[in-house]
């Protein structure tokens, strides 16, 4: 399963509030395929029913089924810009 570092989990709460939504709102994650190496994110209200749901340290991240196998045996990283601007980073978890 998908694993969060420290970074990401702020940087996604931190997004979800931003966007006004609603309580238990996280960041939804999806691929057009296992072998994706591009991912649709959009923050929503809830998981879809076949979503796998990766909470950790308060952030919730909610996996579309493609990107669950895709990023099963990674981890999620986030840096902040200078300029504001959000970059994901994905690697193999050690």
């Amino acid at each position: 399963m998908l694993t969060l570092t420290e970074n990401a989990s702020t940087v996604v709460k931190e997004i979800v509030s931003r966007n006004g939504a609603p309580e238990g709102s996280g960041l939804r994650i999806n691929a057009q395929d296992t072998a994706a190496t591009e991912f649709a994110v959009a923050v929503v209200p809830t998981p879809d029913p076949t979503d796998s749901v990766v909470e950790q340290d308060g952030a919730r991240v909610y996996l579309g089924e493609t990107a669950a196998v895709a990023l099963t045996d990674k981890t999620l990283d986030a840096k902040v810009g200078d300029d504001g601007r959000v970059s994901f980073e994905i690697g193999l978890q050690g």
